[in-house]
């Protein structure tokens, strides 16, 4: 061993760094794996199952899970690229820590985004711990997002930052990341665009380079959220009503509507367009009204919980920020008070309970809370 580290020394060629890369079968990932091969690492494919393909036979024929196809489309990969390849099981964890809780939350009345905690629990969570019992120094994965590392005496801190790519950006899903899973990550698409990773996909000769992007709750399919929702959160009727306490139609459970939905309300509004502005869950009540920039859709402040701050310690109140309450959402400016309430330059459109709020400095996210 020690002639092997004398000739690396004596030859200058640093030793490979050990990398597992979590492959999907989207181009993304694939091209991630293509370039950090490129570059010299010691590339380990691994496939994660996430999710369960036994979903309720109730649903019959309207399930298509994507995900054996997804697996083959990944095993081609690593084949293309000639590096190791492996399928890691954490379906059991996913349904313990996502689906369950996305369903807890439906229950409660909001509206739960399960990509952040998938991202925090499963693939920076479990999937790193795992990368790293096996030797890994590091882990990968084809999100869109930035890695600064600045050292101090304090010591060394890792930034997540946008993208350059700014319509991909997926650092809102990343807001809930610590110091301790950054320093082992690996962004391979920071510098990219979309349409470059397409590109380099073809040139590299990846077997899935024109394979469609992914879209909605992977483990859902076809199925509309309503419908899954169903399975688990009994039909309960109650009343459509305008803020004005005017009935204008029947649902069958409150559970299953959004802030901000306009389709599927169960009712005809007309020439008017409806949106769910609000809901009362004790009373299993759905508030809908016009869409107007003055009516109860707009609001200018929310609270926050559950929060989490990249860098370890919370920020000295009030500070001024930039702030998103969805994924590619225009940032927006806002002020962050004590009690964690939040309060926007202008009205934001349909704040959500459940979903995230996401603090930005520059092109720095700083880390966010749940909307309560």
């Amino acid at each position: 061993m020690e002639r092997i580290l004398n000739k690396h020394k004596q030859s200058n060629v640093p030793l490979k760094r050990k990398v597992f890369v979590g492959i999907s079968g989207g181009v993304d990932s694939a091209v991630a794996a293509a370039l950090l091969k490129r570059k010299g690492y010691n590339v380990h494919g691994v496939f994660m199952r996430e999710y369960d393909l036994s979903l309720p036979e109730a649903f019959g024929e309207k399930i298509h899970c994507t995900q054996e196809g997804d697996r083959q489309s990944a095993l081609a990969v690593a084949a293309a690229l000639d590096i190791p390849f492996e399928e890691w099981d954490f379906r059991k964890e996913y349904e313990r820590f996502v689906v369950r809780y996305m369903i807890r939350e439906y229950k409660s009345g909001r509206t739960p985004n399960p990509d952040v905690l998938c991202n925090s629990t499963i693939k920076f969570g479990m999937f790193l711990q795992k990368a790293l019992k096996r030797g890994a120094d590091a882990i990968a994965t084809g999100h869109y997002a930035k890695i600064r590392i600045t050292k101090s005496a304090h010591g060394t801190m890792y930034h997540l930052l946008q993208a350059a790519d700014l319509n991909k950006d997926q650092s809102y899903f990343l807001y809930q990341l610590k110091q301790d899973q950054l320093q082992h990550c690996l962004f391979p698409l920071a510098t990219r665009t979309k349409p470059e990773v397409r590109m380099l996909a073809k040139k590299f000769k990846l077997p899935n380079w024109d394979r469609k992007d992914s879209q909605g709750v992977c483990f859902i399919g076809k199925l509309s959220m309503k419908e899954f929702l169903q399975s688990s959160i009994r039909q309960k009727k109650g009343k459509l009503m305008t803020p004005d306490r005017k009935v204008v139609g029947v649902h069958d459970g409150a559970a299953y509507f959004t802030i901000g939905q306009r389709h599927g309300l169960g009712f005809d509004g007309g020439d008017a367009a409806y949106y769910v502005v609000d809901k009362d869950m004790k009373k299993n009540i759905v508030i809908v009204d016009h869409q107007k920039p003055t009516s109860s859709l707009y609001k200018k402040e929310l609270t926050c919980e559950d929060m989490h701050w990249i860098a370890g310690v919370p920020l000295k109140f009030p500070y001024s920020c930039m702030a998103r309450i969805r994924y590619r959402q225009p940032l927006q400016k806002a002020i962050i008070h004590m009690g964690m309430k939040v309060r926007f330059a202008v009205a934001q459109r349909a704040i959500t309970p459940g979903q995230a709020v996401v603090f930005y400095k520059g092109k720095e996210c700083l880390g966010g809370g749940i909307i309560h």
